[in-house]
């Protein structure tokens, strides 16, 4: 049995598609054929799940970059609409290479958001996955919310178990929104 923290986000729930519950998922692993295999079980986040709380791959095809999904427990659109914006998780797979340079969701959150000079600005609440790239949210020491796009400029360290990601802002990005 996995816990929570051994759970990794694999897909998020982009919509219902067609009229018998096919999910569409934005995958979120590069185990895609190991992770939505007919027969894996996958956990839902964010939404309310009918029974276990957990989804049973039935089947899957590609959509351009998407996936339909078929899972026995919904049977139609309604089931699956009801699954919008859910995320799907698994446990860690022991197998999984580990590259330096790449981060899971849950490893980032919680990480203190400093300046190169050592100023906090925040701590990072949440990684958002859109068409564009990353996006970390940094609620801000003073208040307020910040998102910072995750790439290298911006973000030239991550000290995971140091507890802290260091920013190199643009000028301009920290400014706050009138």
């Amino acid at each position: 049995m996995s816990t929570p923290s051994d759970e990794r986000v694999v897909g998020r729930v982009v919509r219902a598609h067609g009229l018998r519950g096919e999910l569409v998922v934005e995958p979120r692993t590069d185990n895609v054929d190991t992770r939505f295999a007919p027969g894996a079980v996958l956990s839902v986040r964010g939404r309310r799940v009918p029974g276990t709380g957990s989804l049973t791959v039935a089947a899957v095809r590609r959509h351009g970059d998407r996936l339909l999904v078929t899972v026995e427990e919904v049977g139609d659109r309604d089931a699956a609409e009801a699954l919008r914006t859910a995320e799907l998780t698994a446990p860690a797979l022991a197998e999984a290479p580990e590259d330096p340079d790449e981060f899971h969701d849950h490893q980032l959150e919680g990480l203190t958001a400093v300046l190169t000079d050592g100023t906090t600005v925040g701590t990072v609440t949440a990684v958002l996955h859109g068409a564009g790239g990353e996006l970390l949210a940094v609620e801000r020491a003073e208040g307020g919310e910040l998102l910072v796009p995750f790439v290298a400029a911006i973000v030239p360290e991550v000290d995971v178990a140091g507890g802290r990601l260091v920013l190199d802002p643009p000028e301009g990005l920290l400014d706050p929104a009138d």
